[in-house]
């Protein structure tokens, strides 16, 4: 394993890492105890400084989107396809960046997944989407009917066929056309739906309120403890989702001693050339989350250099995300793509790893405690 290694450690420093990776450190770490006098600091400003403003974020950026497809059915031009196409790409960045926060409103009502339906396994729902494609379908023109429908034909999946599928050219050039009006419906319902967790969100005796508050009562949080899991959580299950969900379906690299060559229609966002930069947006958002929170200082003072070693693996596995710029299906035919594709694998599981175990343990959630098992 020791070239594996020292390829590595090159591509590190290529990439712009500074100094040499810091020496694990869970197996020297036996669990501690959590800081519990620093948690509701902690706590408000995961919501003031990360939650809130994402989810408003997002509702801005759903609202423009939805602008911009009206404009589009009632006036079809290249330049304002191209409007809405960036419009699309604006969403997809927002809400990279807030996805990672499954708990509360967006677990409500089939609120994720009809924001986002994936993965999409036996591509059941692009044959839905297709199928009101074909047959025109004008229940699927109106977003109070559309969110009857299937989760799979109202969200960001379904939009990026529309605009990026077999058939996208026609979008430029039929005013009102039934692609036009269908997209229209899912970008009004994006808009809906960003809007409602926003409000939700912004309700101060709200989940805001539960979040900021633990303890006996709280219907969400009864001690700091279960805030503190919850919240190490998202970062926990966010890196197992881009691990797992993100990554692994399109590359799974060297396996049995065979190279995957790839398979990049299964890749997220394939088609509009969005799957790295979400990518880089998840983990963007989850050092985010970590940092802006202060989440270091729930950790024992002799224990302040486990953060040090996550935020080193989070600017690593961001660089390299970065520096996969082309499109997905020609990173994986280039060979030093894929080899930054390689490095962000494996330091990903890393990250897992310093997360669960190393941090976890040093705020005493280490012992028989798996996030990653959800326990």
């Amino acid at each position: 394993m020791r070239p594996v290694v020292v390829s590595l450690l090159s591509l590190a420093i290529a990439l712009g890492a500074a100094g040499p990776a810091p020496a694990q450190e869970g197996a020297a770490l036996s669990p501690r105890a959590l800081n519990e006098q620093a948690l509701p600091a902690v706590m408000e400003k995961a919501v003031d400084a990360f939650i809130r403003p994402g989810y408003g974020r997002l509702a801005k950026a759903t609202q423009a989107l939805s602008e911009a497809t009206h404009v589009l059915c009632e006036k079809p031009s290249e330049a304002a396809l191209g409007e809405v196409q960036l419009a699309f790409d604006g969403v997809v960045r927002h809400w990279s960046t807030i996805e990672i926060v499954r708990v509360g409103p967006v677990i409500e009502g089939n609120r994720f997944e009809r924001f986002l339906f994936y993965p999409d396994r036996k591509s059941t729902g692009l044959k839905q989407v297709q199928a009101i494609l074909v047959k025109e379908d004008e229940t699927a023109t109106s977003v109070m009917t559309i969110r009857g429908k299937s989760v799979a034909v109202q969200g960001l999946g379904a939009l990026e066929y529309v605009l990026y599928g077999t058939g996208a050219k026609s979008l430029s050039g039929q005013k009102s056309g039934f692609r036009c009006r269908y997209g229209a419906a899912i970008a009004d319902n994006l808009r809906a739906v960003a809007s409602e967790l926003s409000d939700e969100w912004e309700k101060p005796d709200g989940i805001q309120a539960a979040w900021k508050n633990p303890g006996p009562g709280n219907p969400v949080f009864r001690d700091n403890k279960e805030a503190a899991t919850a919240l190490l959580g998202i970062l926990v299950h966010g890196v197992e989702t881009v691990k797992d969900q993100r990554l692994r379906p399109f590359y799974a690299g060297a396996v049995a001693g065979k190279i995957d060559p790839g398979h990049p229609k299964l890749a997220i966002y394939w088609r509009s050339g969005n799957t790295m930069p979400s990518i880089t947006a998840d983990f963007q958002a989850l050092q985010s989350l970590f940092s802006v929170s202060g989440m270091q200082d729930l950790l024992p003072a002799d224990s302040r250099s486990v953060a040090g070693s996550v935020n080193f693996v989070f600017n690593s596995v961001i660089s390299a995300s970065k520096a996969v710029d082309l499109p997905i299906a020609a990173a994986l035919a280039d060979d030093e793509q894929r080899r930054k594709l390689d490095f962000i694998a494996l330091n990903t599981q890393d990250l897992l790893d310093r997360l669960d175990r190393d941090f976890g343990g040093a705020i005493g959630l280490g012992s028989g405690f798996s996030f990653s098992d959800g326990d």
